[in-house]
């Protein structure tokens, strides 16, 4: 008989992040019990109707097929609280663990940084997609934590489902980094792609990036290339120790690359590409964000338009590179899930 771990959990946002989370407990339950010996139990879930909440555990396939139908959780039978805020969730319902799979909102970090604080200050462990607490408040959040014995794991906020943050944070925990290249926003990587390989225009680009889910209805921040700096930062707190700011990062957006240089790039055997950057400069490190046209040899050059990926320059550990095909949300999804499992699985011990 599997010795079973329970871990209740609330999640704070359903939409295609959240929902597909759900899913994937699910769907990969078996798996969860015999291979990590964990048993996820969901105990409230809050989207913008309100919240569902039962200590005791809801049932996923009925909020799935909620959700699906278009619905919001708070009309779930007997759980169900129509307009009850997300904190108030995090507030009356004791858990284990927190899941934020909500709306990034890089204005205030809310309602994600807020609960996110309240959960830690709660001892409770918190597991995040969304990136916007972490870019605004890092340092704050991780010394919260510290504070009151509670873990924090958001690999899934840079790159989607590639292991960026965790990569860097714990395999290479001893290397010394000193530059990192990646392409950390899939629209912009689309749309030059496209662009590139297709002579399609910028406009043409930008709505068939729209039309297959790769790129927001408004995409500005993506475009302009504050969404890759965002990611950045959060590589630069947790892999390179290095406290920064987005007002640290140079930042340069996508809108002035044009048909003509994206073909004399490649005529010079070169493609035009969104890199982020963070390079060791003096006693610290140096944060850019711009298109770059990178020689045929580099390895983020040959990236297709549903692909992100990294690079870590490091003393020890040689030069790596990682790099996703990531066709919808459902590897962001899996990131969260391996984050989880990573704090409370049978291999890990459930230990940070």
């Amino acid at each position: 008989m599997v010795d079973l771990k329970q871990v209740r959990f609330l999640l704070i946002g359903a939409g295609n992040v959240g929902r597909r989370f759900l899913g994937l407990v699910a769907r990969k339950e078996q798996v969860l019990r015999e291979r990590a010996g964990l048993q996820l139990v969901l105990s409230g879930v809050a989207d913008s109707s309100g919240i569902a909440a039962n200590p005791e555990g809801l049932d996923l396939e009925w909020i799935l097929a909620l959700k699906a139908g278009g619905r919001g959780v708070a009309e779930i039978p007997d759980w169900g609280q129509p307009g009850v805020a997300a904190l108030d969730m995090v507030r009356g319902v004791p858990v284990d663990l927190l899941v934020d799979a909500s709306p990034a909102n890089m204005l205030d970090g809310q309602p994600g940084l807020g609960c996110i604080e309240l959960a830690i200050s709660q001892g409770t462990d918190v597991v995040t997609a969304n990136k916007a607490p972490l870019a605004l408040a890092f340092s704050r959040l991780d010394e919260l934590a510290r504070a009151h014995g509670a873990r924090l794991r958001f690999d899934a906020t840079v790159a989607g489902g590639l292991p960026a943050v965790n990569l860097g944070r714990r395999d290479l925990a001893v290397a010394d980094v000193h530059r990192i290249e990646g392409i950390l926003n899939l629209t912009t990587n689309y749309i030059l792609t496209r662009m590139a390989a297709e002579g399609l225009g910028f406009d043409e680009a930008l709505s068939k990036a729209q039309q297959e889910g790769h790129a927001e209805a408004d995409p500005s921040l993506d475009l302009e290339g504050w969404d890759a700096a965002n990611k950045l930062i959060i590589l630069a707190h947790s892999v390179l120790r290095y406290p920064a700011s987005l007002d640290d990062v140079e930042v340069e957006g996508i809108g002035g690359v044009t048909p003509q240089a994206l073909r004399e790039a490649a005529a010079n055997g070169q493609q035009i590409k969104p890199l982020a950057v963070a390079e060791r400069e003096d006693q610290g490190y140096r944060l850019w964000v711009r298109p770059v046209a990178l020689d045929a040899a580099h390895p983020l050059a040959s990236l297709g338009p549903q692909q992100m990926g990294i690079v870590y320059h490091t003393d020890i550990s040689g030069v790596i590179t990682a790099a996703i095909v990531e066709d919808t949300p459902q590897p962001t999804a899996s990131a969260v899930l391996r984050d989880v499992v990573e704090l409370y699985g049978r291999a890990a011990g459930g230990t940070p």
